[in-house]
């Protein structure tokens, strides 16, 4: 008795919630493409071929968290998969495109890759709960952030573009750490307006040191979706507290200056841009848009096969290319992107998604605001304005479209708990597996 009571104090102890929490928040890190691609890049700020094989290896630990944690939740992610039989179905499109793809071994490998990249979305969603989501998230993207400030004391020429100078942190272009330090900035508000998650001290600390980056970044689409960030943490808390018709006439009042802003940027944007001497063309996104909008209409109803358009083998890319004079990566669009890979078919079943997740998102921070929604619903539609001019959906090993997903699945999974449940779900730091499990 003695020897075996002996043995299992002296056994190792496994904490699986540390473990989740540690996983997490690393598997994030590896995949917001910071540091490690910095490091390996060429003096030209390039990276080589064999460079990029190496940063496929650090994709490995993180598949291996995320089949560990699936393995280990095997209930929950079925029930996830039944609360939106809809969002499975992108899993499912970039394998079936790769029978019209431009490029099949492309779409095929990159398909296996986004494959994991939402199988990661669906064990953040089933083993977190928004708070603890939160939590991970300031901690990762902050990490991000300071690392960056202390690379640009350490070391200035590389936390600096060979070409311009411009401020890029620990990554590899001065976009990237734009996108990261505008994710940083409504994150660290958001827990400052929370309130009981503590940490104030290095809220106020990280928000200063994401505004910095923001501003020395120089990154105008961060910009833009900064403030869009606070436009929408004004409009979710105003919705929160208001009832009844008062909430459908904001919501109405929303949609049309909505509306009107859109058609306001597409009659002047140019002609203000012009009279303040700054680059009409956005950086050379407009004459971009034009040709891919001719390419998109040959190929409208399921596009050019999944993330093959933009490779070399193509001779529709190579025609752009040349028109443009530079190898645009995508196209600065991610709502273009999808249709180039999916065409009218696919862009119209992620767009229902989409409308359906902003839906059930709004729904649940009305209901059950002390349950932490309101970060999520900000971040979701923060990404569905960045992607006016950047191109971040569906893209696979990517931190920021694997918290995208995460979102829209997290909303799915908690909708049918709050409409049926008799009174609102309470905070806990409990897993979030524990709270789906009540109502199937």
């Amino acid at each position: 008795m003695r020897a075996n009571s002996l043995a299992s104090v002296m056994s190792p102890a496994v904490n699986w919630r540390a473990l989740e929490c540690w996983g997490a928040g690393i598997s994030i890190f590896l995949q917001t493409g910071a540091l490690f691609p910095l490091l390996l890049t060429d003096a030209d700020g390039s990276l080589s071929d064999p460079a990029k094989a190496k940063l496929r290896l650090l994709s490995l630990p993180v598949y291996a968290f995320t089949a560990l944690a699936l393995a280990r939740n095997i209930p929950h992610f079925l029930i996830a998969l039944r609360r939106d039989l809809i969002f499975p179905l992108i899993l499912v499109l970039p394998f079936l495109s790769i029978f019209w793809s431009v490029s099949p071994s492309t779409s095929l490998r990159r398909a296996v890759g986004l494959l994991f990249t939402i199988l990661l979305a669906y064990a953040l969603a089933i083993r977190f709960t928004p708070r603890q989501l939160l939590m991970i998230v300031f901690a990762t993207v902050g990490a991000c952030i300071l690392l960056s400030v202390v690379a640009l004391i350490a070391s200035p020429n590389l936390a600096r573009m060979p070409l311009d100078g411009s401020i890029r942190g620990i990554f590899v272009h001065k976009n990237i750490l734009g996108w990261y330090a505008s994710i940083m900035i409504p994150v660290a508000t958001i827990m400052l307006i929370d309130g009981t998650m503590g940490w104030r001290r290095t809220a106020f600390m990280l928000l200063a040191a994401g505004t910095f980056c923001l501003l020395m970044s120089g990154s105008m689409t961060a910009t833009i979706t900064t403030g869009s960030a606070f436009c929408l943490i004004g409009f979710y808390t105003i919705l929160q507290r208001t009832h009844g018709i008062a909430r459908i006439l904001i919501i109405l009042f929303s949609i049309q200056m909505l509306v009107w802003l859109l058609v306001m940027l597409h009659e002047f944007l140019v002609p203000v841009l012009e009279g303040l001497g700054k680059d009409a063309t956005l950086t050379g996104r407009v004459p971009l848009w034009e040709l891919v909008d001719g390419q998109i209409a040959a190929h409208p109803i399921f596009g050019f096969g999944y993330q093959a358009f933009w490779t070399e083998a193509n001779p529709d890319a190579w025609t752009i290319w040349e028109a443009i004079q530079w190898m645009a990566p995508h196209s600065h669009n991610g709502f273009r992107d999808t249709m180039l890979s999916f065409g009218i078919s696919g862009t119209m079943l992620f767009a229902v998604v989409l409308l359906r997740a902003v839906r059930q998102g709004a729904v649940l921070h009305c209901r059950d605001p002390h349950y932490g929604w309101l970060w999520l619903n900000v971040f979701l539609v923060m990404i569905l304005v960045m992607n006016l001019t950047e191109s971040m959906f569906l893209i696979q090993n990517d931190a920021i479209f694997v918290l995208f997903a995460t979102a829209i699945i997290m909303f799915s999974l908690y909708a049918p708990v709050v409409s049926l449940s008799s009174s609102p779900l309470r905070p806990t730091f409990a897993p979030g597996a524990t709270r789906i499990l009540q109502i199937r």
